[in-house]
């Protein structure tokens, strides 16, 4: 069943995320004021420490009282409070339209939840697709307010013509140059690879989350006898006869490449996940995606 509006954030998620946060490993500078403490020192209204008054500081900022006390000029320092830049990157080729639920439906659910949370917690949220041109810009969002217009901006989304991994990931970095938090989500299923797209966004230096989107029907074909294959991106055919020796080497095929990418991602700093789309989204925020730093 296709996902809807409705259905992507239901009451029993919501409950959920509404005590989460988004979280980043990296500290940037926001442009707009958010709920968020910074281990950056600026100015807020908790007092953090102190430090000798040196010509440009801000005036305001010295404690008279000290310098009464001390006859020397020092300045008041706070914890700064500052927004995360939070984007969502979605593969919308036609290989995310397979599995039940399909795993674009999957990734629009996952997206709808990480956004929501950062948007409650006045962050700045982007939703994006890899088809997206170059001048082709998300909606920026901020504040619950924005909720709904978050979930029509999903809605739209359907599974289109493929769009080269890399060339999908050099236009969204092209067109979001700022700091921040990225989480791609894609079943990475690209005849070119993967690692030109992924140093795209290391090059960004942003803290990065590759959620490795595939379909129980992918990790664990049910299938046998003998089948004609298409690719749906490009149409290629292949004839083939299933059989235990082939589905062990399809197998061993899968791991070899999950495990490369796993291996790729942490060697840059990039926060790996391998998702099952059977996995509920609930699930997969509170217990793996917490585990690994993004939520708390």
């Amino acid at each position: 069943m296709p996902t809807t509006t409705t259905n992507l954030l239901p009451p029993d998620l919501l409950t959920q995320l509404e005590r989460l946060e988004l979280v980043t490993r990296k500290i940037f500078r926001g442009r707009m004021k958010g709920e968020r403490r910074s281990k950056r020192k600026g100015q807020s209204v908790e007092f953090a420490d102190f430090r000798a008054y040196v010509p440009g500081d801000d005036l305001r900022s010295i404690d008279w009282n000290l310098y009464a006390r001390l006859d020397k000029l020092i300045v008041k320092l706070f914890l700064e409070e500052e927004d995360l830049h939070f984007y969502v990157l979605i593969d919308e080729s036609r290989s995310m339209g397979f599995g039940e639920p399909t795993k674009l439906d999957y990734a629009k659910q996952l997206a709808a939840a990480l956004g929501f949370v950062g948007l409650v917690r006045a962050d700045r949220v982007r939703i994006e697709t890899l088809g997206q041109g170059l001048r082709q810009h998300g909606p920026v969002l901020r504040g619950r307010k924005s909720v709904r217009r978050m979930l029509d901006y999903l809605g739209s989304i359907e599974p289109a013509d493929s769009v080269p991994l890399a060339e999908g990931i050099k236009k969204f970095c092209l067109r979001n140059t700022g700091r921040g938090v990225v989480v791609l989500v894609s079943d990475l299923m690209d005849k070119n690879g993967y690692e030109a797209g992924l140093r795209y966004l290391v090059s960004q230096r942003m803290d990065v989350y590759v959620i490795h989107l595939l379909s129980q029907e992918e990790l664990e074909p049910n299938v046998k006898g003998d089948l004609q294959l298409i690719d749906c991106e490009d149409h290629d055919i292949a004839e083939i006869t299933v059989s235990a020796p082939l589905l062990a080497r399809y197998q061993a095929t899968l791991g070899s490449f999950t495990l490369g990418v796993q291996e790729f991602c942490a060697r840059r700093g990039v926060n790996y996940l391998l998702a099952n789309n059977r996995t509920p989204v609930k699930d997969l925020i509170s217990n793996y995606l917490r585990r690994r730093g993004l939520v708390r």
